[in-house]
């Protein structure tokens, strides 16, 4: 399937109740049971939406990934990757780096235990000076915001494998047309829905794509724990319009 027939058809699934082509906004906190336990897939929208559900898939789809997931910001999708670290752990990243996330790493999660080193990766071998033995995540922004720095990916995956650290590439500024981490070897997309996959300036959102079922059942867990899932209206802006 060409791409520009992945961001129309892709992931996307006929409406079962109508037949809709495109999936209607549930704009609805639960589902009914047919009895205690038994749903057709969907009891209460922090766990998952149907609408949501139709936007991840699209994700997934034009990430080239397996599984999508869909946050309230970006902010919000990094912040489920972050919990996935424990004190003591460290995260090597670009040094160009978008603001937000810079502050998450050194106002939030610095103060639990977790160390960041900021590098300047247009020679990738540089960050080889700082991989030990806590090292669990390689964050990549390419291109930089904001000066739009350039980051071989390719390069950064070889390293990341050879020191089985997780590569994580924040896609936004390049999108899925543009650039496909997971196809260079990147383990977590993520992407500020906000900028160019929402389009107009006319809401929030932020998403997470991996191919490795493993990776996504942990995310999914801290998404549904922590709560900070996209809601059914934005979902639905970010996949039609």
């Amino acid at each position: 399937m060409d791409f520009n027939t992945k961001v129309i058809h892709g992931g996307q699934v006929h409406d079962p109740s109508t037949g809709a082509i495109m999936t209607p906004i549930y704009q609805t906190s639960t589902f009914a049971q047919s009895s205690p336990g038994i749903d057709k897939g969907y009891e209460y929208s922090r766990t998952a939406n149907p609408t949501r559900t139709a936007l991840e898939n699209a994700l997934a789809c034009i990430e080239n990934g397996e599984f999508g997931l869909a946050f309230t910001s970006g902010v919000a999708a990094i912040d489920a990757v972050l919990k996935m670290l424990n004190p003591g752990d460290e995260v090597i990243s670009t040094n160009d780096l978008y603001g937000g996330t810079f502050r998450l790493f050194t106002k939030i999660f610095q103060k639990y235990g977790i160390k960041f080193h900021f590098v300047g990766m247009g020679n990738p071998y540089k960050i080889e000076e700082f991989t030990n033995k806590n090292t669990k995540m390689i964050w990549v922004e390419t291109p930089t915001n904001p000066m739009l720095n350039i980051i071989d990916i390719e390069k950064v995956s070889e390293i990341a494998k050879r020191h089985n650290t997780l590569l994580i590439v924040d896609n936004t500024f390049a999108t899925p047309y543009l650039q496909k981490p997971l196809d260079l070897g990147a383990n977590i997309v993520m992407h500020s829905a906000t900028k160019y996959l929402g389009g107009h300036s006319d809401l929030v959102a932020g998403a997470l794509v991996v191919k490795d079922k493993y990776l996504a059942d942990e995310l999914y867990f801290i998404q549904n724990s922590t709560g900070a899932i996209c809601g059914p209206m934005d979902s639905f802006l970010v996949y039609v319009v």
